[in-house]
């Protein structure tokens, strides 16, 4: 079992002296108010046990929000990088899209969590692209593999929405705007629609 960081640790995150309510942070609130009175016994439990990590893999039968409910339990357990890592390798498709989830607030060294990122982005499941472009992406995923991932999400119909950051990290892109230009003439040249997405990350690009 590893055990949570000390607060005052420079690696750990910022909500985890307090998870299981969210800490105050929005989003956190949002996950604990998505747990119902079933599944915060689950993650009380859960969160006691010696043996978390199995915990962790069955939440998916435990819990109506398995989702939310593993997050919730990464953050209150303080997992290490290498444990994070093996969670995500290890996992199934569910688990590795919570640990996606959970990055933003995990404080994952870059060099562990940009390769689940990269890793998920790879991936035929569509409910792995979008959870691997959320925030920790929009921080941490170098230029050239983000651009790819925007691309990614319009030819697997991930919308961009869900790109956390797409505006900042478009404005004034000129290759991302190569990229998406060669892909709406191969579309048209196909004779398939152009996306409303891609126009619209398109005219992203044209902000300065």
């Amino acid at each position: 079992m590893t055990t949570a960081p000390a607060p005052t640790t420079a690696a750990a995150p910022t909500t985890a002296a307090a998870p299981a309510t969210g800490a105050g942070h929005p989003d956190l609130d949002a996950l604990a108010a998505a747990l119902d009175a079933e599944g915060r016994g689950w993650l009380a439990a859960a969160r006691a046990d010696a043996a978390w990590e199995r915990r962790f893999a069955e939440a998916g039968r435990r819990t109506g929000a398995p989702d939310e409910a593993r997050i919730l339990l990464l953050l209150a357990v303080g997992p290490t990088d290498a444990t994070v890592v093996r969670l995500y390798r290890q996992g199934s498709a569910a688990e590795r899209r919570a640990v996606l989830r959970a990055l933003p607030y995990l404080g994952l060294d870059p060099a562990h969590g940009v390769p689940l990122v990269e890793d998920a982005l790879r991936a035929n499941d569509t409910r792995l692209v979008a959870a691997a472009v959320g925030p920790y992406a929009a921080r941490h995923l170098p230029a050239h593999a983000w651009r790819h991932a925007v691309l990614k999400c319009l030819f697997t119909g991930v919308p961009l929405a869900v790109v956390a950051a797409l505006a900042d990290r478009a404005r004034g892109d000129a290759e991302l705007a190569r990229m998406l230009t060669d892909y709406a003439a191969e579309r048209t040249a196909a004779g398939r629609t152009v996306p409303a997405d891609l126009r619209r990350a398109l005219a992203l690009t044209e902000e300065q």
